[in-house]
């Protein structure tokens, strides 16, 4: 496709983006779903995206380095910033903190990349934030929703990565928002 149709795409992405935002309180849910898909669909178009898993689990890593397709759905995605290796991988009831900032997808969509991140990164007196690897059976695991914990999957503890959360793998206080979000997550390992 030439960089015309790749325009007119992206408008036409934009504009069902835009109009999904103006009137989302009459949408149904899987209009709802179709207007996530559309934005996260553009997001990823502007990145190199990689649908499968490197079978000897080594990423490329940086800001330039593509997003994987983590899941077989497509509800999470992850670029590899830094990666501390195999050998740092958590357990299951490994308590990990993790510092992040976020926002979201459909924002960004309508201005057009212009939008202000939330989250504790860049403040330090927000409380902790953590979740138990592995164990959806404790609170502080499951309000943040699965899509976070997977990349512990492949990447070590004091890993930075970027993730694309559709809203069924996310905070689990948003799933009915049907929001997407772009994550920058470092991963902590508790000192416990």
């Amino acid at each position: 496709m030439n960089i015309k149709g790749k325009m007119m795409m992206l408008f036409g992405a934009m504009v069902c983006v835009m109009s999904a935002s103006s009137c989302s309180d009459s949408k149904s849910y899987a209009e709802q779903l179709a207007d996530e898909r559309v934005a996260t669909n553009l997001f990823l178009s502007q990145q190199r995206v990689v649908n499968e898993i490197p079978a000897d689990t080594i990423f490329e890593t940086g800001p330039d380095a593509p997003y994987y397709r983590l899941d077989e759905d497509g509800n999470v995605y992850m670029q590899v910033i830094t990666n501390t290796g195999k050998e740092n991988r958590p357990k299951t009831d490994d308590i990990i903190y993790f510092r992040y900032m976020r926002y979201n997808i459909i924002s960004w969509c309508v201005t057009g990349g212009d939008v202000d991140p939330v989250g504790n990164a860049n403040n330090m007196v927000n409380a902790s934030t953590y979740f138990m690897y592995n164990n959806y059976q404790v609170d502080a695991s499951l309000q943040y929703g699965q899509g976070i914990q997977l990349p512990m999957q492949f990447v070590g503890v004091g890993s930075e990565v970027n993730l694309v959360i559709k809203s069924q793998m996310g905070l689990s206080d948003e799933i009915a928002d049907v929001q997407p979000y772009h994550w920058n997550i470092r991963y902590i390992k508790s000192k416990l």
